[in-house]
């Protein structure tokens, strides 16, 4: 197992160095982000020229990438080859994703850190409430093929799927302001957490209880999509080893119902949903952006809209590179799970 994670590790190098390379090109060559001040008459080309040495695009291209990377690039030119370093505000292998052109202030990697984090919390709470709400539905429907069970949950996967992200999460963000004005509920609590200076005076319980409000609606909005795919999956995956013949063997060996679905059954039809749910992380990240732009939530989500906007080049490989670690790490672990769920499997 430990040679398995490590090969896999060793994997992953030359696919986050290709995506890498990817990510910068692409940001690259979508535009020049000082395009604005150049634009404005009322600022000195003196300015204008600090801010390009500021942000490094007084270099190549294959300098600035190896700046990106390292922190400093070997540049060749007629006199002769020479290294060229950063300020020390530069290098991912360093752990510095770059200037910000919002100015030195703004500290791109800390800005991430703390944001990933509040998305982490979101991400993780819909994982967890679409993963057992999908196997559970997803068995039942199996059991029960073809019973008005079935037909109810087989109609509520299909309108969950055919309902766009921003669409669903704008009808709850609607509804939620309902409830709060006509029923006197706190359902529709926008951002991620209360002010500091109010949830200061909060007990223990309240804070549990606002962190609840604040997860409430992003959290039923993003694992809504990804319940209904799931749970899809996890209905076929069970009627195909429902009608397998090692499952009939152990019903006429006389096993009890619930060891048969539990041991071999169930254990066997989640293997499957793994990869589709490790495949699936990369789909709540997208939808992670949608959901916290509507809901006003300070994770990675608004941070990549910011630096859309602001165009804020470090920012958004900063931001691409964290999600190619996250779908990486994330089917990792699936393959991990396979030899957790699967004895057959051995990694050696």
């Amino acid at each position: 197992m430990f040679v398995f994670i490590v090969r896999r590790l060793l994997w992953a190098i030359p696919i986050l160095i290709a995506a890498s390379l990817l990510a910068f090109l692409l940001i690259d060559i979508s535009g020049d982000p000082l395009s604005e001040l150049r634009e404005d008459p009322n600022i000195p080309q003196e300015s204008i020229a600090a801010e390009e040495e500021r942000l490094y695009l007084d270099q190549e291209r294959h300098v600035r990438y190896q700046l990106w990377v390292t922190g400093s690039a070997v540049e060749f030119s007629s006199t002769g080859v020479g290294v060229v370093h950063g300020d020390g505000d530069i290098g991912l292998l360093r752990g510095e994703f770059g200037p910000s052109v919002r100015g030195e202030v703004y500290q791109i990697g800390e800005e991430i850190g703390e944001r990933f984090l509040l998305t982490l919390r979101l991400i993780g709470v819909a994982m967890v409430f679409a993963l057992g709400l999908a196997i559970l539905s997803g068995v039942i429907s199996a059991i029960r093929q073809y019973s008005k069970v079935d037909y109810v949950l087989t109609f509520i996967g299909f309108l969950a799927l055919a309902m766009p992200t921003f669409w669903l999460a704008a009808l709850l963000q609607r509804g939620g302001v309902w409830s709060n004005e006509e029923l006197g509920t706190n359902l529709a609590t926008y951002g991620d957490s209360t002010s500091p200076h109010i949830a200061q005076d909060f007990t223990p319980l309240e804070n549990v209880a606002d962190i609840a409000a604040h997860l409430f609606l992003p959290t039923v909005a993003l694992m809504l999509t990804a319940y209904a795919q799931w749970s899809r999956y996890q209905r076929a995956s069970m009627l195909e080893v429902l009608n397998s013949d090692y499952v009939r063997l152990a019903r006429a060996k006389g096993l009890p119902n619930r060891v048969v679905m539990r041991r071999h059954a169930l254990r066997t039809a989640l293997i499957p949903l793994t990869s589709v749910v490790a495949v699936g992380i990369a789909g709540l990240i997208d939808g992670v952006v949608v959901i916290e732009s509507i809901f006003q939530w300070r994770g990675l989500g608004t941070f990549f809209i910011s630096a859309i906007n602001e165009r804020d080049a470090y920012a958004l490989m900063g931001w691409l590179m964290l999600s190619g670690v996250i779908v990486i790490v994330a089917n990792l672990i699936a393959d991990l799970l396979y030899a957790v769920l699967d004895p057959r499997i051995r990694y050696e």
